[in-house]
């Protein structure tokens, strides 16, 4: 049966999952790539960011990597938002605009792009972007067709991870507890009082500073 996976979430310890001020620049507003300095230096981002690994190392193999590495097991699909594609809003104005990746993205499987503003669908090497406007439940039915037999990620940003999660659709929920304090911005739990009541739950301390946390649906 296929699951909603959602992996690699990153919140400070305030509970934001971004920064304000999301722009082209700084895709994570004000919190900058500090949510994510524990992924960078991993086997698994080194391999999905095209680097030359004679150039820039392997990538460490340690804790966080073997967090990071489970992201692409068995997915067949994803599920994002908008301002995860790009840092427009309103109608597509501009749709030269073909997302963060370049034209080699890493998920190599169909993506729906949740967005209220219609837009012709967009292959990207291997990659192909489907603009939708859909409720959780029927995007997740589009993403689990997509997918065949495997499960389908949520890919965020915490928005659409907390709609899903408020709609009592996600499988398996792995959070990374950032330990900076951003103040402002997104909130991941924001009305989700309760919600560990689903889920049986996993915690995982990392020498890189972070607590992985693994929500698994009871």
């Amino acid at each position: 049966m296929t699951q909603l996976r959602v992996h690699n979430l990153a919140i400070s310890i305030d509970g934001f999952a971004t920064g304000e001020g999301q722009s082209f620049d700084t895709p994570f507003g004000h919190a900058g790539g500090r949510l994510m300095e524990w992924f960078f230096p991993t086997q698994t981002f080194v391999g999905m960011s095209g680097h030359d690994a004679e150039a820039v190392g392997s990538g460490s193999q340690g804790v966080d990597d073997a967090f990071a590495a489970a992201t692409n097991r068995g997915i067949g699909a994803e599920i994002m938002g908008r301002r995860k594609f790009g840092p427009q809003l309103g109608p597509w104005e501009d749709e030269s605009w073909r997302g963060w990746w370049g034209e080699e993205p890493p998920f190599h499987s169909p993506v729906v792009v949740l967005t209220h503003h219609a837009r012709p669908d967009l292959a990207v090497g291997e990659t192909t972007f489907l603009f939708r406007d859909l409720p959780a439940r029927d995007a997740l039915a589009l993403a689990t067709d997509l997918a065949g037999d495997l499960d389908v990620r949520l890919g965020g940003g915490p928005t659409v991870v907390r709609d899903f999660l408020a709609a009592d659709l996600v499988d398996h929920l792995h959070i990374v507890v950032v330990p900076i304090v951003l103040g402002r911005g997104v909130r991941l739990w924001d009305g989700l009082e309760g919600l560990e009541e689903r889920f049986s739950l996993e915690v995982t301390a990392s020498p890189s500073g972070v607590v992985h946390y693994v929500f698994t649906r009871r």
